[in-house]
């Protein structure tokens, strides 16, 4: 009786160890990648970014000088009201509707040129052959059979950061 009792308990462990494993087997791994920052570090020093935040600098400060004069004249304005010089608040009125139409278009024009900038940044072909081969490289050595990228919302509902190996893809590429 306690031959057998031992032989079951021996084939349930036996069992159990084997379901187990063929489980461990059935484990997909993966790895997320945060491709805005590996993009961020290898371009970080190249010309085209250096531009890129040069301009963005410069169309930055002229917006902020034109707001600083809008602020100007919306506070001169108010003074006229104050004293009742209202011929002159309206001709104060007119500026400030000249040079906020002038900052609107300023500011869309600008935007329009900064997006295709990064557009042509973004599409950097010898970059993502180089992300590309890193990645399968990564990937292969890693074991992973699957690697996401952080920057499509809808593709990830949760990850454990232990499985992020952004940090791994910008030291491969020599950041």
């Amino acid at each position: 009786m306690k031959a057998l009792l031992k032989k079951i308990i021996v084939s349930t462990l036996l069992a159990f160890t084997v379901s187990a494993a063929s489980f461990a087997q059935q484990i997909t791994k993966f790895a997320v990648v945060d491709t805005a920052r590996v993009y961020q570090a290898y371009f970080r020093n190249s010309a085209p970014v250096r531009n890129y935040e040069s301009k963005k600098e410069e169309f930055q400060a002229e917006i902020n000088k034109l707001v600083a004069e809008l602020q100007d004249l919306h506070d001169k304005k108010l003074e006229y009201q104050k004293n009742g010089n209202d011929s002159a608040a309206l001709r104060v009125e007119a500026q400030i509707t000249q040079k906020t139409d002038y900052l609107t278009e300023y500011t869309s024009a600008k935007n329009v040129e900064l997006e295709s900038l990064k557009k042509s940044l973004q599409n950097n072909d010898a970059f993502y052959k180089k992300l590309n081969d890193t990645l399968s490289r990564i990937a292969e050595t890693g074991g992973y059979s699957m690697i996401l990228s952080l920057q499509q919302d809808n593709a990830i509902l949760w990850y454990s950061s232990s499985v992020d190996i952004t940090d791994e893809v910008i030291s491969q590429l020599g950041l």
